[in-house]
């Protein structure tokens, strides 16, 4: 069934990719298609069902049976047929390909994964925007393409984090709001899964569930990226940046820092005027 949806969506934050072509398809009912047997595909894809059903089965092995509301993503280098169901199948489709000299770093975006998105009319809306796009000569409708790509990707995993946490989203994603309202007071495992009225060892399994992270990784992280912002100006010392996001103890907020980011945050003000434009 492929890769968790938060580790499809660091990979798609950090890795490179190339867009291709989008396209809307339809295939006869009853029919199988086995155009990537003997030439197996060449580029990962979005395939999402759009009306009607059919079967994809990768390398003889791997089947999966797409409708409205189920999406493909990967699929690179496979063997292909598509048994098509007695309605026929409609699909979207966006071809895509991380931009890496060894594609065994990309291994999660490369191979099959399903997810399982509320089908709705913003699908269809954006995939009509980005084939529009695609046709578009030129930097700018390039530019356009990635955009409304990345838009379509968010919006199918965050369905599917949905969907896998529909119970407990409402508590989650308002316990995001607070940590990163209340950033720089002395948040506690304990203290938010208190404010919740629940044990602090299933809060924390509901957090890491739905983020990916644990709620104090996902404080301190939240805390490393506005101190980050706030060095990168040059404005702030340490120690005033450290207090602001939480830290009394300028030496202890340094080294997580450091660790978190890389670099130590003396640095980073001095890196930005270094390659500053003259």
């Amino acid at each position: 069934m492929g890769y968790p949806y938060e580790e499809l969506a660091q990979d798609f934050a950090k890795i490179p990719l190339d867009v291709f072509g989008a396209y809307r398809t339809q295939l006869d009912a009853d029919r199988m298609y086995t155009g990537h047997v003997s030439q197996p595909t060449s580029k990962c894809a979005i395939v999402m069902g759009l009306s009607g059903q059919a079967e994809f089965v990768f390398d003889e092995e791997q089947r999966y049976r797409l409708e409205p509301g189920k999406v493909l993503l990967g699929g690179l280098g496979k063997k292909l047929e598509i048994h098509v169901g007695r309605e026929g199948f409609e699909y979207g489709l966006v071809h895509y390909l991380p931009v890496l000299s060894n594609m065994r770093d990309a291994f999660r975006l490369t191979e099959v994964s399903v997810l399982c998105s509320a089908f709705d009319p913003e699908i269809r809306q954006l995939l009509e925007q980005l084939m529009q796009a695609a046709s578009s000569p030129g930097s700018m409708g390039m530019l356009e393409k990635k955009a409304i790509f990345y838009r379509l990707l968010h919006h199918l995993l965050q369905s599917e984090r949905l969907r896998q946490n529909q119970e407990s989203y409402p508590l989650i994603d308002e316990a995001m709001q607070y940590i990163r309202m209340h950033h720089a007071e002395p948040l506690t495992l304990e203290r938010l899964a208190e404010r919740y009225r629940i044990k602090a060892k299933y809060f924390s399994y509901l957090f890491r569930k739905y983020a990916g992270i644990g709620p104090i990784d996902y404080l301190i992280q939240h805390r490393m990226n506005l101190a980050n912002e706030m060095l990168a100006t040059g404005q702030f010392s340490v120690s005033i940046v450290a207090k602001s996001v939480g830290y009394a103890d300028a030496y202890y907020f340094s080294r997580l820092f450091k660790k978190r980011m890389g670099v130590p945050p003396g640095q980073v003000g001095l890196y930005r005027k270094r390659n500053r434009p003259v």
